[in-house]
């Protein structure tokens, strides 16, 4: 059998569009895609959100659309911020733009150590990367992370005879980097600033160990934002952040909120 006529197919996207109105970011959001991250530890599989986006000049129609997932396609490799960033350089040039964005979220996983059984389990958080480059070169890196922690009331502690309500709360952490920082990194920073940390797996001594240790740490909705955003002052590699805590209250039907910006220049 004879293989067919190849046809001309005409290419919409690449005719000039007479309107004349740029557009600062046109490309596909949620498109969910496994990946494999290089970390300290080796690889560890996850399944991410993109969304990847890149600037279009007046004189263009449109963009390739297509050309964003044969990129996520050919990315085999095992990704680290240096594989992000390349990611990003390779996206630029397929798209011929000049400025664009690649945004990751994802589900990870840290292995944590009980303080005083030293059995071993996994405790899950919310990431993403997110990496740009501007129309002037700029190439600027972010990292976000939700991390769980406890944290205890310390006017419960003072005013109750019979110990103080504590509850979960959530840490955000949104931080430029001015140098690379892994998840772990910043993870510890929040951790370090609660009342305790959380796990996922506990024997007895390790929640008496947990209970005592909130305890003796109580911390405000305004002390936990203020210790991290201190933290995050303290370390070279953080250019600018945003820092939220929602604290889950026990004893009431409502959240504690609270956040700290240190915008970039």
């Amino acid at each position: 059998m004879n293989a067919p006529e190849r046809l001309f197919l005409p290419d919409i996207q690449s005719q000039h569009d007479p309107r004349n109105m740029p557009i600062n970011a046109v490309g596909i959001k949620g498109v969910r895609y496994p990946v494999v991250l290089a970390t300290a530890d080796g690889q560890a599989p996850t399944v991410a959100t993109f969304s990847m986006t890149v600037e279009l000049p007046a004189s263009a129609k449109g963009t390739h659309m297509s050309r964003f997932i044969e990129l996520l396609e050919a990315q085999t490799a095992p990704l680290d911020q240096h594989g992000f960033k390349s990611l990003l350089l390779r996206m630029l040039e397929r798209l011929d733009a000049a400025s664009g964005t690649i945004e990751m979220r994802f589900p990870y996983f840290i292995r944590k150590t009980a303080p005083i059984s030293g059995v071993q389990s996994l405790l899950d958080l919310d990431a993403c990367w997110k990496i740009s480059r501007t129309t002037d070169g700029r190439i600027r890196s972010r990292m976000q992370v939700v991390v769980a922690a406890t944290s205890l009331c310390p006017c419960s502690k003072e005013i109750s005879a019979y110990g103080a309500h504590n509850q979960r709360s959530h840490i955000t952490i949104d931080a430029e980097l001015a140098r690379e920082m892994t998840i772990e990194e910043l993870v510890a920073i929040a951790e370090q600033s609660a009342s305790c940390e959380v796990y996922g797996l506990l024997k007895r001594p390790d929640e008496k160990y947990v209970t005592e240790r909130a305890y003796d740490n109580p911390k405000f909705v305004e002390d936990l934002v203020r210790d991290v955003a201190i933290a995050l002052d303290r370390d070279a590699r953080v250019a600018n952040y945003t820092v939220e805590v929602e604290n889950f209250e026990s004893i009431h039907n409502h959240s504690a909120f609270a956040r700290i910006e240190r915008p970039g220049i």
